[in-house]
């Protein structure tokens, strides 16, 4: 299963605006070439936030991407002796600069 394609703020603006002329999501869906199940999804969102922008996630950013965690687990298992330097090193290579206690 593949990532979907981000659906465009004025996109969303006309799919909110057809629906509350009375447009059924089918009819909708088959006009934009959207699917579905994105409209169901755009149309409960905003009719349970008011608007239809992107919710911001609260917390604090992650300082190594998925990709590098997995890159760094991978490189412990095949050898487990490496040294937090080591592996800092071997990301800072790659573009990422991190300290060896995030790495710990």
């Amino acid at each position: 299963m593949g990532k979907s394609k981000e659906i465009s703020q004025e996109l969303r603006m006309k799919i909110v605006d057809l629906h509350k002329s009375g447009s059924s999501l089918g009819a909708i869906s088959k006009c934009l070439k959207v699917p579905r199940s994105s409209l169901q999804t755009i149309v409960r969102k905003y009719k349970h936030h008011g608007t239809t922008q992107p919710s911001f996630h609260s917390g604090r950013r992650r300082v190594l991407s998925h990709r590098d965690v997995r890159t760094l687990v991978r490189k412990v298992q095949i050898n487990p002796r490496t040294t937090a330097k080591d592996l800092v090193k071997m990301l800072e290579e790659t573009g990422t600069k991190v300290s060896t206690s995030t790495v710990k």
